[in-house]
Order: structure tokens, then C-alpha cells, then sequence
């Protein structure tokens, strides 16, 4: 490597260090402003909180979090994703907006925490809405609207980033990475992909974005965050959004390349897991690629146990406990797959699994 390829080397990693050491600072503040607000939002020292898994080891959990940061900067340096582009002026105003959004939304999160109702939703909705299982018909979160309403879809980024100081996109772009190393060498315009839970659109967004002629999907079960979807993905008229739920997809058998899945699981009760596996499995094609990304699990990372323990005390998360000890290699397994890859991202666990040809 060359003098002037040392240096840009260098001045690369110093922008990315400066990036996103503010927006961490940026989405940590927020939380601090948050909580100096009430008496209970997300403070794992809160004394109702007994913690059966040991108190968490802090110096791990800072030093998996840094971790996530230098892997994400490999991945840009082993070109398997640019640079993110997150931070800059044009973004101010869209960012103070959600930030005064975020912090208006606090009071009413943490009325329904202290009430422990986290079905308070179940009185709003929309006429039709039996459609969707019970399982669904919650405040996840505690969040104002649950998944039935455009603030919900708005606010949602925000939510996650503050919650995890800036490192839900980091902890996604994971998954990213498992994505370009199945399209090393392919022609993006014959590889088919379905982002099952896509939310608003905001991962499948970052993958448009660096695989413009994809022939992309995304598939999630609530109305306003679809609607925000296409709203999102628009630029790329071949991508299509799909109004349905995760355990009964309108595809056919093996009609897709890749699946990717992110923060899905660890929201769906123990029954209906296996049934989203299956469908999964029956969507890919033979040798298809499947990205499961979501949550560390016990014993993922040492010391942090404690920490995953708090998050169904303090949100409502009302799987998430059943979600921690699931064994998850034995449920994709008993469906098919063939485990490839195992990578951890701070908070997330990113598993890739293959529909054998």
C-alpha cells in the first residue's frame, strides 16, 4: 500500500470514527433526556428490577459495543458495503424533528409502563382489524399506537437508535454484510431477495441503495409501516411491499434467491416461530440464503445476561423472555436448513442458514 493509499486509508477511518461517535452521542443524549423525564424508562437499576442471571459485567458490554464499530468499519474497508452517510447538515432538520417527536412520546410510553398495559392499542384500532392475530394487536414497547399508526411508522427509527445509542443501524448493517458476500460475483439483476418484517423500509432502503437493479421484496403484517415502506422505496419502482403476515406469505414455492429477516423473531410467540421458519424455507429457492438477524441470546455474550433479562421488565416485550432461551439452531435445523455463518453485532446475533440444493 502506497503513501497516498496509507493516507486515505486513514482519513476514511477518521470520518467514520467522527460520524458515528456523534451520532452515538446524538441518540444517547436523547435517552438521557428521556429518562431525566421519569421515574422508570429503561433503568435496568430499577429496584422492582431483580436480575436472576448476575448484575451485568458494564466493561463487556462497552467493549462489544466498540466491537460492533471496528467490525463495521472491516466490512467498508473489505468493500462489502460503502461507508454509511448518515450524519450530515441535510439531515438536521429531519433529526430535531424526530428528536422533539421522540421526547413528546416519553410521558405516554411511561404511563403505560407503570400501568404495565401494554394492550392499550386493542381500543383504537380500525375497524377490520381482526384480520390480525391477537399476538400482533399489542403496544410492543409500550409505543404509543402500536404497530397501527403513521406516527408509530415515523417514530420508530428514532425509538430503536435512542434506545441502543445509535447502533441499531450499525448492528443491521450485519446482516448487510451477509448480503454481499452471497452477491460476490453475481449479477444483481437476477437475484431475487425478501426482507420478511420489513417494517418502514429502512434496512431494505440501505440495500436498495447499494443494489439498485435488485429484484427486491418486503413483506410486514401492519398497514402503516407498509404504507411508509413504499412511501420509502419508491425510487425503485421493481421493488414491491407486501401487506401480509410473516406466517402465511402470498409467494410461491421457491422463488427466492435470499431472505433476510431482522428483529422479527424475538416478537413472535413460541407457536408461531416454526411456522415462519417454514415459510421462510419454502419461499427460498434450492441453495437460497437465509440472513436471520435479532437479538443475543443468554449466554452470547459473557456477563450480559442481566442486561438481556431487564428488556421484557422494562418494555413490553412479551416474548422476548421465551425468545432468550430459544434454541434456535435446532428449530432452523428440524426445518432444513444447513447453518453456514454465526456473527455477533453488540446486540444482535446474525445467523446465516442455507436451503440445501
Amino acid at each position: 500500500m502506497g503513501l497516498f493509499d496509507r493516507a486515505a486509508l486513514a482519513a476514511g477511518r477518521a470520518r467514520y470514527a467522527a460520524a458515528q461517535g456523534l451520532r452515538s452521542a446524538w441518540y444517547g443524549a436523547q435517552m438521557r433526556a428521556a429518562k431525566s423525564r421519569t421515574t422508570g424508562f429503561y433503568r435496568p437499576d430499577d429496584p422492582e428490577f431483580s436480575p436472576t442471571r448476575g448484575k451485568p459485567d458494564m466493561a463487556r458490554l462497552r467493549k462489544a459495543y466498540f466491537d460492533l464499530f471496528l467490525q463495521d468499519r472491516r466490512n467498508v474497508e473489505a468493500g462489502l458495503y460503502p461507508a454509511p452517510r448518515d450524519v450530515s447538515i441535510a439531515h438536521l432538520p429531519d433529526a430535531l424533528k424526530s428528536a422533539r417527536a421522540f421526547q413528546a412520546d416519553v410521558e405516554a410510553v411511561e404511563r403505560r409502563r407503570q400501568a404495565r398495559d401494554g394492550t392499550e392499542v386493542q381500543a383504537e384500532l380500525p375497524e377490520g382489524s381482526n384480520r390480525y392475530p391477537e399476538y400482533y394487536r399489542q403496544n410492543f414497547h409500550y409505543q404509543s399506537g402500536g404497530w397501527f399508526s403513521d406516527d408509530s411508522a415515523e417514530l420508530y427509527d428514532t425509538q430503536v437508535e435512542a434506545l441502543f445509542t445509535g447502533t441499531a443501524d450499525a448492528m443491521r448493517r450485519a446482516a448487510l454484510a451477509e448480503i454481499a458476500r452471497e452477491l460476490k460475483g453475481r449479477d444483481q439483476r437476477g437475484v431475487s431477495l425478501l426482507d420478511v418484517a420489513c417494517g418502514n423500509g429502512r434496512f431494505l432502503k440501505t440495500v436498495m441503495n447499494v443494489w439498485p437493479r435488485l429484484k427486491a421484496a418486503g413483506l410486514d403484517l401492519s398497514p402503516n409501516y407498509t404504507d411508509a415502506a413504499r412511501g420509502r422505496l419508491a425510487p425503485w419502482p421493481q421493488v414491491e411491499v407486501f401487506h401480509e403476515a410473516a406466517e402465511a406469505m402470498p409467494l410461491p414455492d421457491a422463488s427466492r434467491d435470499i431472505v433476510v429477516s431482522i428483529f422479527l423473531f424475538h416478537e413472535l410467540p413460541p407457536e408461531v416461530r416454526a411456522p415462519v421458519l417454514a415459510e421462510v424455507f419454502r419461499i427460498l429457492k434450492p441453495g437460497g440464503l437465509f440472513v436471520l438477524a435479532d437479538s443475543v441470546q443468554f449466554g452470547d455474550h459473557d456477563g450480559i445476561d442481566g442486561v438481556l433479562e431487564y428488556f421484557p421488565h422494562g418494555f413490553h416485550e412479551p416474548y422476548y423472555d421465551s425468545y432468550l432461551a430459544w434454541d434456535v439452531d435446532a428449530a432452523a435445523i428440524g426445518q432444513g436448513f444447513v447453518k453456514e455463518r454465526e456473527t455477533l453485532a453488540f446486540l444482535t446475533k446474525v445467523t446465516t442458514w442455507r436451503r440445501p440444493a
